[in-house]
């Protein structure tokens, strides 16, 4: 009977170590999969040159980044489907910015819940939004100036971006000019705004969009992502792109990844 209770004892305690073992795994697994600009730096620092630039980032912990679906992409071939449906934008004209955030990779837009759009009669909500410069989508080898992502989730924690490319623009642009008064300059700044933006004036007015799947462009590059790349670009102020250079680091852009038999489709 002794013997019998003594097996039992270190049977539970095993199956409570396994247990905990998987939940920890569970954890970090909800962590890599954040709201925002995705890093593991709390696991590795990655950035973009060097021995932790884009071409080593598979090399490093657990990520997607050597996966066959990753993103960018060049737009080359596609293929035009007339049952694409337009996406549905549910910005408010008064979106709460919370705040900006200069993470050290990017300059990131932090909004308040409540703007969302609606893909294939899904809904995803509007997380953040932040640049690249360059662009890291090429359209047949051209590369803009600026790419700005609008990253948002759906309740499943799958990802939906939509991407907008920039080019410049001489003239004073107010939108931008609005959101400029807001960059935080050094790395790791926060910039508390709790102001009232209308997202909608960022968006092209002509939104037909090409399609594919791919991930998150900086690690862990987690695949199953759904892109929108509209188009038609958007023109921002020659000011706003020549400040978001001092303070983001140079060509914070991964390059170009393969197809692998992947297809791209583009709206009417």
């Amino acid at each position: 009977m002794k013997k019998e209770m003594i097996n039992f004892a270190v049977i539970t305690v095993l199956a409570l170590a396994a247990s905990c073992n998987n939940k920890s795994k569970e954890t970090e697994q909800s962590v890599t999969s954040a709201d925002t600009v995705t890093t593991i730096e709390r696991h590795t620092h990655w950035n973009y040159e060097g021995e932790t630039g884009p071409d080593h980032w598979s090399e490093m912990d657990k990520n997607d980044c050597g996966g066959k679906l990753q993103s960018p992409i060049d737009i080359v071939e596609t293929e035009t489907d007339k049952f694409l449906k337009p996406i549905e934008f549910h910005y408010n004209q008064k979106t709460k910015i919370h705040d900006v955030i200069n993470n050290g990779h990017t300059i990131q837009f932090d909004f308040e819940p409540g703007d969302y759009i609606v893909v294939n009669g899904e809904q995803y909500e509007l997380k953040q939004f932040h640049f690249h410069e360059s662009a890291e989508h090429t359209i047949k080898g051209v590369r803009y100036p600026l790419e700005i992502h609008m990253v948002h989730k759906n309740k499943d924690g799958k990802f939906a971006v939509v991407s907008i490319m920039a080019q410049e623009n001489k003239k004073s642009n107010e939108t931008f000019e609005f959101l400029d008064q807001y960059l935080p300059t050094k790395t790791n700044d926060t910039v508390k705004v709790n102001n009232d933006f209308n997202i909608n004036k960022v968006l092209p007015q002509n939104k037909s969009y090409y399609t594919y799947w791919g991930s998150l462009t900086t690690p862990p590059c987690t695949e199953s992502v759904q892109w929108f790349i509209f188009k038609a670009p958007i023109e921002v102020s020659i000011k706003m792109i020549t400040d978001l250079k001092k303070i983001m680091p140079l060509n914070n852009f991964r390059n170009v990844q393969e197809l692998n038999g992947r297809k791209i489709k583009e709206s009417i």
